[in-house]
């Protein structure tokens, strides 16, 4: 498991799967991540190059976390329910069970 940055926002997609967003939020806080960077994922404001993204995984069964580093971001139309995340790239870094 990759050295978790604490200073650093995480923002969480739970997929809708709001039921799950407190255990999320523990499982991430027992890993390093402190409880106020997490932040929830909205579709018209990203996070910056080195901050994180939390994914319940994978849909429609959510039974891990995969975790990710944003490495670029670019300027996009929003489009869909991803919205400005359309425009981020990231690198895979591990994956927590939920």
């Amino acid at each position: 498991m990759s050295e978790i940055d604490s200073e650093k926002d995480v923002y969480l997609f739970t997929h809708g799967q709001m039921n799950l967003r407190e255990k999320a939020i523990s499982v991430l806080e027992s890993k390093g991540f402190s409880k106020d960077k997490i932040i929830d994922a909205m579709p018209d404001k990203v996070g910056k190059i080195d901050d994180y993204m939390a994914m319940l995984w994978m849909p429609p069964n959510l039974d891990h976390i995969k975790i990710q580093k944003i490495t670029k971001v670019e300027d996009v139309e929003p489009e869909g329910v991803t919205g400005l995340w359309n425009g981020v790239s990231k690198e895979d870094l591990f994956t927590i069970p939920l």
